[in-house]
């Protein structure tokens, strides 16, 4: 059976937190729940589904400042987040007061994501894709047909390489691994519309034109 995704924007940023569902086994994941974590694990509650993980493409403060609210409410669900990234987690609340936003440190995270790692739910299976550029321990959750890119690729734009331990240079050669991906592969970005490889590949001035490198790693 397929996974039901309801993509919820949240917060002052609007950040895409997604919620990952199978209907068959009532199981499900939390994908970047960026603010309004009560609200989030209200609305996972109310469909009866065991969360059995909160899974996050970067640090940075829309994707991660509703970790304390979801974990009131599921307090074994583990965090995922690849240590690179934990200089900024670790000073999410920094961050949000330079914003003025008010804002509760997350929980530690419980586990580390690491290139080609799999997590499964239920009986699918995503490859975890270290993605490095908008932020140094961002990575992509590749799934069958779908993937959870976090801020590197929107439809029509790419994740800013301008803040605190971004990388231009590392954007793009993680943009060159994307633009090797399968076509039909639909991308559920940090923000906005979902989008597909081969949309981004012909309209994204970012990507537009790249080529698929013979041999290239995806």
């Amino acid at each position: 059976m397929a996974l039901r995704i309801e993509a919820v924007p949240v917060g002052a940023f609007q950040a895409n937190a997604y919620l990952v569902i199978d209907e068959e086994s009532r199981r499900a994941a939390i994908v970047d729940p960026g603010a309004e974590g009560d609200a989030l694990a209200a609305r996972l509650s109310a469909t009866g589904v065991t969360l059995e993980a909160i899974w996050i493409t970067h640090g940075h403060l829309d994707h991660v400042g509703g970790i304390t609210g979801v974990r009131r409410t599921f307090p074994d669900a583990p965090i995922w987040l690849h240590a690179a990234d934990r200089p900024l987690y670790d000073n999410v609340a920094a961050q949000a007061l330079a914003y003025g936003i008010p804002m509760e440190s997350p929980p530690p995270p419980d586990r580390a994501w690491n290139e080609d790692d799999v997590v499964s739910l239920a009986s699918h299976d995503f490859r975890i894709v270290h993605l490095p550029g908008h932020a140094p321990g961002h990575v992509a959750l590749v799934g069958s047909d779908m993937v959870f890119v976090g801020d590197v690729v929107f439809a029509g734009s790419i994740g800013r390489t301008d803040l605190p331990l971004s990388d231009p240079h590392a954007m793009q050669a993680s943009l060159a691994r994307i633009a090797a991906w399968a076509p039909h592969l639909v991308l559920h970005p940090g923000h906005g519309p979902s989008t597909t490889v081969a949309v981004e590949l012909q309209t994204n001035p970012f990507l537009a034109g790249m080529a698929r490198p013979l041999g290239a790693r995806a």
